[in-house]
């Protein structure tokens, strides 16, 4: 299953719905991931997933906000052409370092 990295300004309204879906009264700190990117930067996110990628969405308040006044009707697809960073799989003996 592919893992991606989508930050809130590229989410599209599939996946923005399904967000709103899992966290309709918001996510609580315990349900916000922390890992390092390949920057070696922390980013936090909340996970959301589909039948065929896991898609880690960057926390940020415009995140809040933009799930609390979602209105599915309101995005045409064709606003959202870029790609998506994927996250490249991991070996499992680097999981066991």
């Amino acid at each position: 299953m592919k893992r991606i990295i989508v930050d809130y300004k590229k989410l599209t309204p599939e996946i923005l719905g399904l967000l709103v879906e899992k966290y309709p009264d918001g996510y609580d700190d315990d349900q916000i991931i922390s890992f390092k990117n390949a920057k070696n930067e922390t980013v936090e996110a909340v996970e959301v997933k589909t039948e065929d990628a896991i898609y880690l969405v960057k926390v940020s308040t415009r995140l809040e906000n933009t799930m609390a006044n979602f209105d599915e009707d309101d995005y045409d697809d064709s606003d959202y052409n870029e790609p998506i960073v994927e996250i490249p799989e991991k070996d499992e003996e680097e999981d066991k370092d």
